[in-house]
């Protein structure tokens, strides 16, 4: 921020502040309690469209209506100001005159910015100009904005800005409200979907004694009156899988899980998934059932199952294309890592060849992993399941029939994005720890992101789990691909950002109020 800028700012403050101090000299409280509105913006206008079309009259109509809202605009026109209110449902036209409100109310208007919330009481009319307005009787300050809003705030495209202060990058770009009452939507579909269905919605922990459910580095916090260190959440997973043994059957969690990991436009450290388990089925059966769930929310959400995304169309008609992992590497990346499963340094010899960067401490099923990210995700354009994924990788997925190297998972893409991720559940005990020590030793050799071993999920198992299949999928890659937006910073109210000290930190004045009420400025 430029010198002469934050002076122009600390101006306008001081400016904002001294007329908020003379609606107080008038016995005006500039901050209410509340308005007592009779309909929303959108409401008010619809009332007065009704009213028009059913009128022999219509120049004649007028809607008595008290709205409230930001002030958005003013203008001023010698006689008569028009200024624009804007509330979450809509924006209109607002017209004062001194006839209707009152020489003084009127000459006080001055003490008006852009960015006051006002409340307006008048008759909603429809000017010469064609423009459906409402004629101000009475107007009140609701609350008085003491900071400007951003120059050209209409346009506030600065991505820094708008990410740290999500509030002004809201008044300044309404579609950003839609983006998110989007969001909205999207879980509760997801939520409507599946309670039709059967499913209990349950909550789990946040804070884990040990990390479990998925390959990831964990956060950790410290728990004063136990005097012990906790892990946040990195997936719900094992504590909804002990929700089996308990007897519930099909079971789903919308959560908050935190993953220790880098920042960028597909990954932000707290992020929000939708994890269900269904007791008796298998991961074939959960893929049909997965196509179903999100052909409806996309259907629900954009009207259609076909929409565009970031200029591409995504077709998510039924059905969707399905491929083993190891086929679509030999489709997309041109070699066949399957026969090597036992040989690491030939997996990455292939994958060098291929282009990958294979780091000494891959196993074989990072490897595998590497190929699949940086070779054939990028191809996924359209709904496609990539299944059967190797041990190494799933450490929680029951082996794969017939085919003891794999598992019977499966991840689906769309746009080049991973989407979901699901498996028939591991529920044999022995098989289990087994795979936990392996995931440990892989720990000992510094994969931090392996998983611990739990001690209580495995006696949980030896109780005894049913048969079952899992599924999580991703509700910010969800929202961003039914909302066409290429990062997930642009569908999380607040994302994650680097911290900086001077965040909106400008030097201005504090207000000062003295025994009567009076605001001085320092």
């Amino acid at each position: 921020m430029t010198e002469e800028h934050h002076s122009t700012e600390q101006q306008l403050r001081e400016n904002r502040i001294e007329k908020m101090a003379r609606f107080r000299e008038r016995g005006d409280e500039p901050f209410k309690y509340s308005f007592a509105r009779t309909h929303s913006i959108a409401e008010a206008r619809a009332a007065f469209l009704e009213a028009e079309a059913a009128s022999d009259e219509p120049e004649q109509v007028s809607v008595e209506t008290a709205v409230a809202g930001r002030m958005v605009a003013l203008r001023g026109q010698g006689k008569v100001t028009f200024a624009d209110l804007r509330d979450e449902s809509d924006r209109i036209q607002i017209f004062f005159r001194g006839a209707e409100l009152g020489e003084a109310a009127y000459e006080q208007l001055k003490d008006l910015d852009i960015g006051d919330f006002l409340g307006i009481e008048g008759a909603v009319f429809r000017t010469r100009r064609g423009e459906v307005t409402v004629r101000a009787t009475k107007y009140t300050l609701l609350s008085k904005s003491l900071r400007p809003l951003p120059e050209k705030w209409h346009g506030l495209t600065d991505v820094e800005t708008r990410y740290r202060q999500r509030y002004l990058d809201m008044v300044a770009n309404p579609e950003v409200l839609e983006t998110f009452r989007r969001r909205s939507a999207i879980i509760a579909t997801l939520r409507q979907w599946l309670t039709a269905r059967g499913f209990l919605e349950v909550e789990t922990p946040m804070l884990h004694y040990i990390p479990g459910g998925a390959t990831a580095r964990p956060f950790i916090t410290h728990h004063n009156t136990f005097d012990r260190d906790f892990y946040l959440r990195i997936a719900p997973e094992l504590h909804l899988k002990r929700l089996l043994v308990g007897g519930f059957e099909k079971v789903f969690e919308i959560n908050r899980s935190f993953r220790n990991e880098g920042v960028d436009t597909l990954h932000n450290p707290e992020f929000t998934m939708m994890e269900l388990y269904e007791a008796y089925q298998d991961y074939l059966g959960l893929m049909d059932e997965t196509e179903e769930m999100l052909a409806h929310v996309a259907r629900e959400i954009t009207g259609s199952t076909t929409f565009d995304y970031q200029g591409q169309t995504v077709d998510m008609t039924r059905p969707w294309k399905r491929i083993s992992l190891f086929d679509a590497i030999r489709e997309y990346a041109g070699i066949d890592l399957e026969p090597h499963r036992n040989d690491r340094n030939a997996a990455a010899e292939l994958a060098k060849q291929a282009g990958c960067v294979v780091e000494d401490s891959m196993g074989f099923g990072k490897i595998v992993d590497e190929v699949m990210s940086e070779k054939v995700k990028p191809h996924l354009r359209q709904p496609t399941f990539l299944y059967d994924y190797p041990v190494e990788l799933s450490p929680l997925a029951k082996k794969k029939r017939g085919a003891p190297h794999l598992t019977e998972r499966f991840q689906l893409f769309v746009a080049g994005m991973e989407m979901t991720n699901a498996f028939s559940e591991l529920n044999d005990p022995i098989d289990q720890r087994e795979r936990f020590m392996e995931q440990v030793r892989l720990r000992e050799r510094g994969d931090e992101e392996a998983q611990h071993l739990d001690e209580d999920y495995l006696v949980a198992l030896e109780v005894g789990m049913p048969p079952a299949a899992g599924l999580g999928i991703g509700i910010d890659r969800l929202t961003m691909l039914l909302t066409n937006q290429a990062s997930i910073r642009e569908v999380i109210l607040f994302p994650q950002l680097r911290v900086i000290e001077a965040t909106a930190k400008l030097e201005l004045p504090h207000p000062s109020v003295d025994a009567k009420g009076t605001v001085e400025t320092s």
